[in-house]
């Protein structure tokens, strides 16, 4: 069975880059890592932005990582098709470098929110979500101080239109007052995926909730069918 190729981006302040490793690993992948200072990467056919404090989120989360050298590598890795999945941080960085529209803010109570959250799948038609059920609703964790999404109503509608809103918090429970109870978003190639929720904290069958296992499983499936 061919294994797919991880790299997984570390930063000064990543956290989660190592938890990517052992779960890409558990759903059929291989990972290596990528400093932030290297130049090239190393033959993947996914790169992962993972979570963290990238630079201890100084200026502003993300705006710092975004002008890291590997960035351009990843740049042109996402404009030639290949996919990338930023995470909490890393759905932050992806905004930053203009990879995915919108912008992440401040959580509207200004508190770090780290819980179980019910996330309502939206797309279920993209390489990261087709194992999963359209509207279905599962449990996958968040952890954030500035997951707040927000674009204007003209950007919205064209999330909208073109399908590219992923993920959204389950109805009543948004909680950080992100724009139309937005989680996560693709760029309109869909190849490019950002999101506030930790899949790789439900990934385990060890761990109180394994919603997560599902997205590598649909990522491995996509690049193996």
């Amino acid at each position: 069975m061919r294994k797919i190729r991880y790299n997984v981006i570390s930063f000064p302040g990543s956290n989660c880059d190592h938890d990517i490793h052992w779960i890409s690993q558990l759903h059929g992948g291989i990972c290596e890592y990528v400093w932030h200072k290297d130049t090239v990467l190393k033959d993947p056919d996914i790169v992962v932005l993972p979570g963290g404090f990238s630079f201890g989120d100084r200026v502003r989360v993300g705006a710092i990582a975004k002008n890291s050298n590997v960035m351009r590598a990843v740049i042109e890795y996402a404009h030639k098709g290949g996919l990338v999945l930023g995470i909490c941080n890393g759905f932050q960085i992806l905004t930053e470098a203009g990879l995915l529209p919108g912008a992440l803010r401040t959580n509207k109570e200004l508190m770090f929110i780290c819980k179980h959250q019910q996330i309502k799948i939206e797309n279920n038609n993209t390489p990261f979500t087709g194992l999963y059920d359209k509207a279905e609703t599962v449990d996958i964790p968040v952890s954030h101080k500035n997951g707040n999404y927000f674009i204007d109503g003209d950007g919205l509608k064209r999330l909208q239109d073109n399908g590219q809103i992923v993920f959204r918090y389950s109805e009543g429970t948004n909680p950080n007052g992100s724009v139309f109870d937005i989680a996560g978003i693709m760029n309109e190639k869909g190849n490019i995926l950002g999101m506030m929720p930790h899949p790789e904290r439900s990934a385990d069958k060890v761990l109180p909730s394994n919603c997560g296992e599902r997205l590598f499983e649909s990522i491995f499936r996509f690049l193996t069918q």
